[in-house]
């Protein structure tokens, strides 16, 4: 826990008085508390409020920070101005406020440095600064630790899980999308049979060799059954090769029963029952 004591009397406000053209203008410096409690890794907010008081109707004055708070175990990561005014019974009360982001990076007692402002003016700059600010950066517990490495890992077990499901369904459903495929090529198979006593012998060979290439392109990725069977992946298509070169070289005419040798072939090769 941070000495809110230590806090308390670093955080009292510096005032002084300088001359800045033409008139006198009361200045002062105050630095704002701490969180209470800061952990190594935190960032957090260092507000510093230099405010002066003038006559109503005086332009605000340039102020201008000079130095950092970087120091061991914090590092200054970011510096914003928010500025605001307020006239009362004649008098303008104007406030700059040095908001400092910090970084908390390493763990034990630390100090701010008394942080250095200036304000031009026609008669000479006029310097003022924070006092020194101490306080305590503590370590993550082991709590913290912890549960940050439990969701880490559950983390870590939940995406693996979702990628085996994932993965599971995937593969079912292109089994399943196989399986619809395998039906609509058997059954268009089937009803090539029924037309091999009426359709023109050549047109029904080609219609053959069209179910052949889409069998091969569904298991092998090519519809070249040339270069398949050259390869060796089709064994005891070269009959069937043959009949689609006749039919596209404008062979002759085959007999149904010629044809219907040639279906059961293919009915053999493609793995398809004969519908008998």
């Amino acid at each position: 826990m941070m000495n809110e004591e230590v806090l308390e009397q670093s955080s009292a406000s510096v005032e002084g008085s300088a001359a800045v053209e033409p008139a006198q203008i009361k200045v002062s410096v105050h630095a704002d508390a701490l969180p209470e409690t800061i952990v190594k890794g935190d960032t957090f907010e260092y507000r510093v409020n230099v405010t002066w008081e003038a006559s109503a109707g005086r332009n605000a004055l340039l102020v201008v920070p000079t130095s950092s708070a970087n120091t061991k175990g914090v590092t200054q990561i970011g510096l914003r101005e928010e500025h605001s005014q307020v006239v009362h019974n004649g008098k303008s009360v104007s406030n700059t406020q040095f908001v400092y982001k910090l970084l908390a990076d390493d763990s034990g007692n630390v100090s701010i440095p008394a942080l250095h402002f200036q304000i031009p003016s026609a008669e000479g700059a006029v310097e003022v600064q924070t006092d020194i600010v101490s306080f305590r950066i503590e370590e993550p517990s082991d709590t913290v630790q912890f549960l940050i490495l439990g969701v880490c890992v559950f983390g870590i077990i939940l995406g693996g899980l979702l990628a085996v499901l994932q993965k599971k369904r995937s593969s079912e459903a292109k089994k399943k999308a196989v399986k619809q495929e395998d039906a609509e090529l058997a059954e268009e198979f089937l009803l090539l049979k029924k037309r091999i006593a009426k359709a023109d012998s050549r047109a029904w060979l080609l219609d053959l060799e069209k179910i052949c290439k889409s069998w091969a392109m569904m298991r092998y990725g090519s519809d070249n059954l040339e270069e398949l069977a050259k390869a060796g992946t089709l064994e005891g298509f070269d009959s069937l090769l043959e009949e689609f070169a006749h039919a596209r070289y404008g062979g002759g005419e085959r007999d149904a029963f010629q044809n219907k040798e040639t279906w059961k072939t293919a009915a053999k090769l493609l793995n398809i029952e004969e519908d008998e």
